[in-house]
């Protein structure tokens, strides 16, 4: 303490003389203002199923905001880094622990030169088999594959699949491969600039298809209104299609038979009811090593046991769009809206 204020240095006479100012002007200090750090989680459960999955009380950490629209969310398990897509922004962005989002790929979906609206960027973002990046581009319509190594990102691409019976596709939005090398993926018309009536759309359906490890594409359903995401079980005899239509917003479950496609396709669940009061739809789906089903939907993320049996749900603020896991499923990621999210999972 100073107990004589002539032994003071100026600069701490200054300080006092302006905090004297200011309580005299009937100012106040204001506080710094905090950055956001964590989005609430309420814990909606069905019995104890859920329980076991996530602890009570448990946030969602922001790892990234203030983006467009978020999708695509993907893990990259050796280079310890997320992946995902800003659609209308037309960009793929990284982040890795102790660093904000950064740009990794532009373009990312649409590549030509084109002057055109609508969520022209890529969607659905996962690995092929020899652990190259594949991206459902709703710009270039087509799945393609980025021909540089993951830790030096090119926006050059080379098409996988890109029409059906000399047809361009709608705009591919999500995929799966299994381990023989198959790609299924969905192709609603999100990406195209006016949807279901945009003058260049030339397929009349929203279909649901297998690019099989020959090259050979065979169409597996046309019956789906706006087929999003998809999904297979670990046994890769059953495949899980999430509907986004606000008219029938439900989750299907279909067997597969080999060279020969789907059968007994059935319900999985009708989120009808919760979709009439809140935000979201059916879109990106995990499925865990032991059956169990991490979806988006109505409210936030949905949790199922194998057989469609419902655990429970997180019910966040945002609209939540996809979300990934990492190679110990124990840390979900989510894209919701403007945010990149990362929640703990037991």
């Amino acid at each position: 303490m100073i107990d004589d204020p002539m032994q003071a240095s100026p600069i701490f006479i200054l300080m006092l003389l302006l905090t004297a100012m200011l309580y005299s002007c009937g100012g106040t200090t204001k506080p710094v203002e905090q950055k956001q750090t964590f989005l609430p989680i309420t814990i909606i459960a069905e019995g104890d199923g859920l329980h076991s999955i996530i602890e009570e009380g448990t946030q969602a950490e922001i790892l990234g905001s203030g983006f467009a629209w978020t999708e695509g969310p993907l893990w990259i398990e050796e280079e310890e880094m997320l992946l995902f897509s800003e659609i209308p922004a037309n960009k793929v962005h990284f982040w890795k622990e102790g660093s904000s989002p950064k740009v990794y790929l532009q373009p990312a979906g649409l590549t030509s030169n084109e002057n055109r609206g609508g969520e022209v960027g890529s969607n659905g973002l996962l690995l092929d088999p020899y652990g190259k990046l594949v991206l459902c581009q709703h710009g270039d319509r087509r799945m393609a594959r980025m021909t540089a190594e993951l830790n030096a990102p090119e926006p050059v691409y080379e098409t996988i699949v890109g029409e059906y019976e000399g047809k361009p596709l709608n705009s591919p939005n999500d995929a799966v491969y299994d381990t023989q090398g198959n790609l299924y993926f969905t192709d609603p018309p999100y990406g195209l600039e006016y949807r279901m009536d945009d003058p260049k759309k030339a397929i009349d359906f929203q279909g649901v298809y297998k690019l099989n490890k020959d090259g050979e594409l065979q169409l597996l359903l046309d019956s789906i209104t706006r087929p999003n995401g998809i999904a297979l079980f670990p046994d890769e005899k059953q495949l899980i299609i999430a509907n986004s239509d606000p008219e029938n917003p439900i989750w299907y479950h279909y067997s597969l038979d080999g060279a020969n496609g789907l059968t007994a396709g059935r319900v999985f669940y009708d989120a009808s009811e919760v979709a009439s009061n809140e935000a979201g739809l059916p879109d990106g789906l995990k499925i865990k090593n032991d059956g169990t089903v991490i979806a988006t939907g109505p409210g936030g993320i949905w949790f199922f046991g194998p057989s469609g049996s419902l655990l429970g749900r997180l019910k966040l603020s945002e609209r939540v769009s996809n979300v990934a896991l990492n190679k110990k499923e124990n840390l979900l990621f989510a894209t919701a809206d403007s945010y990149v999210l990362r929640i703990p999972l037991k």
